[in-house]
This record gives C-alpha cells, structure tokens and sequence, in this order.
C-alpha cells in the first residue's frame, strides 16, 4: 500500500505500509505524482487523503474495503462532489443519489480520502484529457472504468469517524462540466444538458456547449478484464441454493424448466413453486410435481391470490439454503448455470449477481462484466441472508418497476449487484398463460390516464435526485412528442403531456 497525503493539488507526504516515507519529485503536480507512484509501483494500492483528516482515515477497513484488484472506493461525509448537481440532467443511472451512510455503488469520487490499485491507473490513465485537477482526474478514472469492469463505490468505512471538519471541494466550472459531459457520454447529452439547462434554469449556456465541442468523447480502449479478480471475502461456506418459481397457467413451460433444475452439476437443495390460480374452485395442475421423482425437494403452495410481487415474497419465506436463485416459469438453463452463477458471485465478493436474459433470437449487446443498476427478478442470485429485510414491494403488483426497487433495496443495504455478461439464462416470454385476469388499476377511472405508468414514475421518484428526475420528464416529453399525432401542434400537446404526469404523479404519492 502507498499511501498519499495532499492538500488538494498539493501531495505533502507519501508513505508505505509501514509508514515509512516515500521520496517523490515535489516540484509536480498531484496527478502526475500519482501516475508516476501507480508505474513505479505497479501491485501496490493507492490511498489518498486530505492532510487535515490522516488520523481519521481507518486503515484497519482496507483490506476489506479493497477486496479485489478491480475495487476503486472513495468517500465524503457531506453530499460534496467536484461535479454539479446538473450531472444528473446528463446521466439517467441510479448511482447519483448516493447514500452516505453504507457502501453505495456510484461512479461519483472524491478526492477527500479514497484508493485505487496501481494497476487500474495504469490501464486508464492515458485515456484521461484532463489533468488539472485530481477530482476530475478520479471521476473521469471512475466514469471510464465503471462502464469497463471497474467497481466502484462510496465508502463510509475509509473513515474511522465522520470528521465535523469543513471540507468543502470546490464545483468545477460550468466549462469544465459541459467538457466533462462531451468527454464521457455520447454527443446528444451534451447539446440536451444545454436544453435542461435553459428550461429549468433559465439559462443558454452557449459558450460552454461551443467550447466543449472542441473535444471527443474518450475511447474506452483499454480492457480491465486483463485485471484478475478473486475477493478476499468469504461468502460461499456451504454452497446450497433454492431456486423460488412464480407460476401461472404455464404447465408445460414450468416442467421444462424443472427438467433443466434437474441436470444442474450443482442441484439446488430445494425448488420452491408457488402456483396461483384465481378460480376459487381450482385445483392445481401441477400433478408431476407428486408423481415424477426429482432430485431435489420441492416444496409447493397453491393460492387463489394473483400478483407475481405476492407470489415471490411466499416463496421467499421459505428459503432454507445459503443462496436464492430467482427464476421464472418460462426460463430455459444450461446444465451448468447454477455453479458458474454462484462461482461469479463468490469470486467476486457479491451478494447479489443476475445474468443475461435474453428471449430466442434476441443478440446480445453488452459482454462486459460490471456493476449495474438494473436488476433481473427471474435470473438472478442472492446471498439468502438478505431475505431478513427484503421483499418485493406490493405497490408494484400487476405493474412494472417491482424487479430494480428490489435491486435498489440491495445496494441501499450496502450490497452489490453484477452483471455476469458470460452467463446467460434464455427467456422464452412465452405466451400469458391460462387462469389469468385483467386486473384493473385505480387510476383507470380517471378522466384523463396517467402517463408514465405511476409505478414508474414511482421508481423514479425514489432513486432518482432532482435533476434526473427533471431530466426523465423533459426526455419523456420529447419521446412523446415525437411519436404524437399531435406532433405539428406543441402547446396542445404540452397541455395534455401536462395533465396525464400531473395524474401519473398524483397516483405514485399515493402509493
């Protein structure tokens, strides 16, 4: 470990791990002391901090915090980052509206205290443009990696204490964060930020939009992936899972899938089922649940009561294993899914991992593994002792949204969720099966419907900060706009997108 002590872009001290002093070149910059420290010292961790809090930093919590090579945390205790608020007109991820006091996946750094391997810097830092400041430096080393494999995090335990000492980063410039926005998203963000700026701000900010098309957006052209990984943490002692299957009217399709569960090379210890049918006089139709023998326990409940939020929080009641994969009643796996799944997840250091989850002839497009904000509530695996506090919010019942609040619950807990972009699970999204109703929502009666659903807008509401939740309806309206038979007449239109959010956004208070 190398440890680097500055005052902003002023490095004051280097030492070891044994606290011994380090020589550097003081007549360069912070950043390029940095880059130099991470090539003459290639295995080592990078830790910095501001000199005013060294005796706050917890260097008992970084061999845990830092569990992996491919591991970049950082922290504040005050909601203080170098980059403005308006970031979140640019970028629609749930990782802006940080929660400080756990470990929370955001790209988001600080140049307050933090650390980085060695190894990392060396991959990233050639991409970087803009060396002036060490705050940019770590969100632009933050931003580019994250995407790649690099997982990062807001880390309260870098510090022994919260410090009660004012440290205030300075916001960069209106340029700096336009050249920022330009530098690490696709064009069109840059010229919508300029939008967002003028409708909910009331200004045109046109010399910082022309200066910042003076660059490009960086090329990821570097591969994390070379960067090995194997955690330090112990999560996998016993190695059984349960799998949990919501089904309804889709007999053939849940066989299939119990047929896979049964050629696993790790069998799950149980497969939990609960099968709904709303005809009060109904029985169940799964009879080769009884009548076939499978290698493993399944335990079966049949309600009358529809709703797939209902159904998995059942389920999940009744899980004894140390896993929980949550499947689906029309998935399809392949002999070894359920090892390599929970392989990752422990090699990893994660509680929770999801798969791709693709439907027949779909392609996939994405083929890194890395940390996401999306969640996949038929094709993912939990570490069980989560179940304690997590369950599927019924305001989602017969709606969308249910799956990512369920992702977000996880990393509000400190948790991680990982996208392991060589596993796949097939989806067939087969046909809705029988014995299903049209349930009908409250605000169906409205006069005037609610547009976006509210259990999205919902969503939205609750993890998104104030900026991305104006960029989501400025954005929504565009769509909207776009495809309106009313496309010629825009203050028609605008009245009635009007209307519909106001009711959309009335429903999700209520719920």
């Amino acid at each position: 470990m190398i440890l680097i002590l500055h005052d902003n872009n002023i490095i004051r001290e280097v030492l070891d791990k044994n606290q011994a002093t380090i020589q550097y070149d003081q007549s360069i910059k912070l950043i390029e002391s940095f880059i130099y420290l991470a090539k003459t010292y290639p295995d080592e961790l990078l830790i910095w901090c501001h000199i005013d809090i060294k005796d706050d930093l917890n260097l008992k919590a970084i061999n845990s915090v830092f569990h992996h090579k491919r591991v970049m945390a950082s922290y504040h205790p005050h909601l203080n980052y170098i980059l403005s608020n308006k970031i979140g007109y640019v970028d629609q991820s749930f990782y802006l509206k940080v929660n400080k006091n756990t470990r929370f996946t955001t790209w988001l750094s600080t140049s307050l205290v933090g650390g980085v391997h060695a190894s990392i810097v060396n991959k990233l830092s050639k991409s970087i443009t803009n060396k002036s400041n060490f705050d940019y430096f770590l969100n632009s080393l933050a931003k580019l990696g994250m995407s790649q494999g690099l997982f990062c995090y807001s880390e309260p335990q870098l510090l022994k204490r919260l410090t009660k000492k004012e440290m205030k980063t300075k916001k960069i410039s209106e340029y700096d964060l336009y050249r920022f926005v330009r530098e690490h998203y696709k064009w069109f963000w840059v010229y919508f930020l300029t939008l967002s700026d003028l409708v909910y701000n009331r200004k045109l900010m046109l010399l910082p939009l022309l200066k910042s098309l003076f660059y490009k957006q960086i090329k990821k052209d570097f591969k994390l992936s070379e960067i090995s990984i194997q955690s330090n943490k112990s999560l996998c002692k016993d190695k059984t899972v349960d799998v949990i299957i919501p089904t309804i009217g889709r007999k053939e399709y849940l066989y299939n899938v119990l047929l896979d569960l049964s050629k696993q090379t790790l069998l799950p210890k149980n497969v939990i089922i609960v099968e709904q049918n709303p005809d009060k006089n109904a029985l169940t139709e799964l009879d080769y649940l009884t009548t076939q023998n499978w290698p493993f326990s399944i335990k079966h409940t049949f309600t009358h009561q529809t709703g797939v939020c209902n159904a998995r929080n059942v389920a999940l009641s009744q899980v004894e294993s140390e896993w929980t994969l949550l499947g689906d009643d029309d998935n399809r796996l392949e002999d070894d899914v359920i090892a390599r799944l929970l392989n990752a997840v422990c090699i990893h250091g994660v509680k929770a991992g999801t798969t791709v989850y693709i439907q027949p002839n779909e392609i996939q497009k994405y083929f890194v593994t890395a940390q996401t904000s999306f969640f996949g509530a038929g094709n993912s695996l939990i570490k069980s002792d989560l179940l304690d506090i997590l369950k599927f919010d019924k305001r989602y019942e017969f709606n969308y949204g249910e799956d990512n609040d369920f992702g977000m619950k996880i990393k509000q807990l400190g948790c991680d969720v990982i996208f392991f972009s060589d596993i796949k699970i097939l989806h067939l999204k087969a046909p809705m099966g029988g014995y299903r109703t049209r349930f009908k929502h409250p605000w169906e009666s409205e006069k005037i419907l609610p547009k976006p659903s509210p259990t999205i807008m919902l969503l939205n509401k609750s993890y998104f900060t104030d900026e991305q939740f104006k960029a989501y309806k400025l954005l929504y309206f565009i769509r909207r706009y776009k495809s309106s038979s009313l496309f010629k007449n825009i203050f028609k239109f605008r009245r009635r997108f009007l209307k519909e959010w106001q009711v959309s956004l009335k429903w999700a208070n209520q719920l």
